[in-house]
């Protein structure tokens, strides 16, 4: 097995067990607000948006997702994607639907 396919074969293994690991809700919790953190330190919204696929796929599913935000399942991909760049209205429905809140706090 070359590296390119070993590299590739360890992130699947990683994210499976990520996902496992984020059916605990304190667990998906903990790890929003890490990249929530992240994108307030950097202004790089990937990492939160990255989190939010995560979670999703924890949850169930994206077409899952999709249905209770009224959205399509290409659009949430879209707007979930590492270009999206999502309303924060669209933000607070999908953060609502996985049943989590947004929260302001001072620095």
């Amino acid at each position: 097995m070359n590296k390119k396919m070993a590299l590739k074969c360890k992130t699947l293994l990683y994210e499976d067990a990520l996902i496992q690991d984020l059916k605990n809700k304190r667990e998906a919790e903990n790890y929003l607000e890490a990249s929530l953190e992240a994108f307030q330190d950097d202004n790089n919204m990937e990492a939160f948006l990255l989190a939010l696929r995560h979670i999703a796929k924890a949850e169930g599913s994206m077409g899952a997702l999709a249905e209770k935000v009224h959205m399509n399942r290409q659009a949430l991909y879209k707007t979930l994607s590492a270009n999206g760049n999502p309303r924060l209205q669209t933000l607070g429905a999908i953060v609502n639907a996985l049943g989590f809140r947004l929260n302001v706090s001072r620095a």
